[in-house]
């Protein structure tokens, strides 16, 4: 699965430093990546993969990481 032909769309939460997360669908695999550091690799997620992701990062599961 190639990411370079996926048409990417930015977070709505993205901020004017470029801190943002980029997705997009492909083939029921949703990639994500991080947008200023594309060369850097994608998080390849299915369906059910991608919504428990979503899910746990709505919930502030991953709010530790930020170091707040």
């Amino acid at each position: 699965m190639n990411g370079d032909k996926a048409v990417w769309i930015k977070a709505s939460k993205s901020d004017a430093t470029g801190n943002c997360v980029e997705m997009c669908g492909l083939h029921h695999t949703v990639l994500v990546r991080d947008s200023k550091n594309a060369s850097t690799g994608v998080l390849k997620l299915g369906s059910a993969g991608f919504a428990a992701w979503l899910s746990a990062a709505k919930d502030g599961e991953f709010d530790r990481l930020l170091g707040s």
